[in-house]
């Protein structure tokens, strides 16, 4: 590099560390938007201040009789309006706006007034509403819901019995210390959406052999467990154990649907089966 392309280099490089460490004493501590941030995309969606969590509780239970049959339990719309998305609400800050239009109502629009509603009441239900925004905007703040609530004794009896789960997998073998893998609410999407990583599919660790059925063009059959499959060869162990491999084009293949079981689940399985049922896969630890 010649001396006057050297010189034009380092002033280049001096004028963008400058920048740099200017930016850095410029962005106030806190509002970083690294990884290592906490709380930073409220301010950086521009949301305002934080809601009052023990305000937005009061105010959810008097939205809920007042407000949930037309705007929805979590005011996400119903045969009302959506008031997440309501530019009055995202306006508002402590109720100033929201409060008049609940306490008289737009009547031409067929909602009621709510006269009877205190200032404080008014105020709490607005909190609750900011508190909505808030969670929909700020995955960092969103709290998933518990999906361990059913008995985990009931969920054992009905994996070793009516839902036939036992027939296929063990607590001791490929589901030994499942509920130390997984999370709750993943454990359950794992054998609710069969195909989408569920057991014995996609996941971490060995899987169950799977059982195939190769017809040769003699007509005559073999089967036994999967070694290998591509578009130009098939392999397996039969029975017995002995090896065997044919071009694909040659034969026809019929592979196990291991997820059969699990679809036929789908038509049967009711609110308390699925929850017993994940009760009782996390503690198998």
């Amino acid at each position: 590099m010649n001396r006057p392309h050297r010189l034009c280099f380092c002033a280049a490089l001096l004028a963008a560390l400058s920048f740099q460490l200017r930016a850095q004493e410029e962005i106030p501590a806190g509002r970083g938007g690294g990884r290592g941030g906490r709380g930073n995309t409220r301010e950086f969606l521009g949301l305002g201040r934080a809601p009052d969590p023990q305000a937005a509780a009061r105010g959810e239970k008097l939205y809920a009789p007042n407000c949930a049959f037309c705007h929805g339990e979590k005011a996400r719309g119903a045969s009302g309006p959506n008031l997440i998305r309501s530019e009055l609400v995202l306006k508002d800050d402590k109720g100033e706006l929201i409060a008049p239009v609940i306490s008289k109502g737009r009547v031409e629009q067929g909602m009621p007034a709510f006269g009877a509603l205190t200032e404080a009441q008014l105020a709490d239900i607005a909190e609750f509403l900011h508190m909505q925004v808030e969670l929909v905007a700020n995955r960092g703040t969103y709290k998933r819901l518990n999906v361990v609530t059913g008995d985990a004794k009931a969920g054992e009896a009905y994996f070793n019995g009516a839902g036939g789960c036992a027939k296929c997998h063990s607590v001791t073998g490929d589901l030994a210390h499942i509920g130390a893998k997984y999370q709750a609410e993943a454990l359950q999407t794992r054998f609710v959406w069969p195909g989408g990583g569920g057991f014995g599919g996609g996941g971490r660790g060995p899987t169950r052999p799977r059982n195939v059925t190769v017809t040769l063009p003699s007509g005559q059959s073999v089967t036994g467990t999967l070694k290998q499959i591509d578009d130009f060869e098939i392999s397996i162990h039969d029975a017995s154990g002995v090896y065997h491999s044919w071009p694909a084009a040659s034969v026809k293949v019929v592979l196990e649907d291991r997820f059969a079981g699990h679809r036929e689940l789908l038509e049967k399985y009711t609110d308390a089966d699925m929850h017993n049922l994940t009760a009782y896969l996390v503690t198998l630890k």
